[in-house]
């Protein structure tokens, strides 16, 4: 059995959508991040699990996986026929673990320093300016409808995931390929259950 700690309307809504993928069985449990204020109102006992309190974090039968990028490359491959992942001997693995520590060592921390008003260069922190990340993307992408070419993998659910929460702002500029890869995601059965599954779950249970 798999648990999900989990906060509405944070980034551990995207492993939602990642265990409707999966199809195996999972619970949430919720965990409180934050209060309607934005103030902090993390659960001592929860940084038993997590150390800073942060969500995701799953466990699965007794072992704890957080942050992200280790979830989503654990259980694609703790659950290889659900081919949410390429497995090691593929010639497409390396691309696979490429772009997920892609997506937690520079594109996160890109797109989060610059909502927050801090530019970057190349030569000054280990990430890019948000243009370059968003054209290499694109560019990958034009290539096929996923990041793997023609095949659908957890590294999906974290982009595609960042790309509709981001959709529209100043941080990310329309564009044709993006759009259209954030509208090809959001059409999956998975996305769509676990999209329900989440208004239901924030619905009932607002912020403090």
């Amino acid at each position: 059995m798999i648990t999900l700690y989990h906060s509405p309307s944070s980034r551990s809504a995207r492993f939602v959508w990642l265990l409707e993928e999966l199809g195996q069985p999972y619970t949430i449990k919720l965990v409180s991040i934050r209060r309607r204020d934005g103030s902090s109102a993390q659960d001592p006992a929860y940084r038993q699990i997590q150390p800073h309190g942060k969500v995701p974090a799953i466990d699965h039968d007794g072992v704890t996986v957080f942050e992200s990028t280790a979830i989503a490359l654990y259980l694609a491959d703790a659950f290889p026929a659900a081919n949410l992942g390429p497995k090691i001997g593929d010639p497409t693995r390396g691309a696979f673990v490429t772009w997920l520590a892609y997506y937690s060592g520079v594109m996160e921390p890109a797109f989060v320093t610059r909502s927050l008003g801090f530019t970057t260069t190349n030569s000054t922190t280990g990430w890019a300016p948000t243009e370059d990340i968003l054209a290499y993307i694109t560019s990958q992408l034009q290539r096929g409808p996923y990041l793997l070419g023609d095949a659908f993998s957890t590294a999906d659910i974290l982009y595609g995931s960042t790309f509709a929460l981001f959709k529209g702002s100043p941080l990310m500029a329309q564009d044709a390929v993006l759009d259209g890869y954030v509208a090809r995601l959001s059409a999956r059965p998975a996305y769509q259950r676990a999209a329900a599954r989440e208004a239901e779950v924030a619905a009932a249970n607002p912020p403090a």
